[in-house]
């Protein structure tokens, strides 16, 4: 099956290059997307991501991989793709809802420079719950190695350093899965490549 597969937030592709290599090995078709929160919008970014799904994937079942922010263009780019939607989806580690973090650096400039639009628009109750849902299959993958204590942001909730485990679940608590993982090294867990493989695999097969 063709794979697209989008980065997060401060990373390049070049942080889905394992599980790039794992998805060749199992015989799919994966292609790297990259884009710049500092250089470009939301809209100009999602719509990119259209146009590579429309060049690359064609009549195609495709699904699609995202990590972090990765998800939101992911659920952005998914009005414009409903006449071929993605056969599944996959969420590392996702701001599911307007996150504390993004609430708290979006107060300062540095911040807003370096990630500019979106990253001002995790921290939107109403641009969040307005995302659309994947129509497919639909797998989320949640870390749970951050730091806990009552003196720490999260207090003692489970979190993957940057996100709870609440705000990185959303709606999705029965497709989820929970992996020892800090939020910027969740894609190369051995159980989230593995559990994506199968699943793409099932998808794949014959009914």
């Amino acid at each position: 099956m063709h794979v697209v597969l989008i980065h997060g937030m401060g990373r390049t592709p070049m942080s889905m290059l394992r599980l790039h290599r794992r998805l060749k090995r199992a015989d799919h078709v994966p292609c790297l997307f990259g884009y710049s929160p500092t250089f470009e919008t939301l809209s100009e970014a999602s719509g990119r991501l259209i146009s590579l799904i429309e060049r690359r994937v064609g009549a195609n079942s495709y699904a699609l991989i995202g990590h972090s922010l990765g998800t939101v263009l992911i659920r952005t780019a998914l009005g414009r793709l409903a006449t071929h939607p993605p056969r599944a989806c996959f969420f590392l580690a996702p701001p599911m809802l307007a996150c504390k973090a993004a609430r708290y650096f979006s107060r300062f400039r540095p911040y807003r420079w370096l990630t500019g639009e979106m990253g001002c628009l995790l921290a939107d109750d109403a641009f969040m719950h307005a995302l659309p849902k994947p129509p497919g299959i639909v797998r989320v993958y949640v870390g749970t190695r951050g730091p806990r204590a009552r003196w720490l942001p999260f207090g003692l909730e489970k979190n993957d350093g940057i996100l709870s485990v609440t705000e990185a679940t959303g709606c999705y608590a029965d497709s989820t899965m929970r992996v020892k993982a800090l939020h910027t090294f969740i894609m190369h867990h051995p159980a989230v490549l593995a559990d994506i493989v199968d699943i793409l695999d099932r998808a794949e097969a014959p009914h």
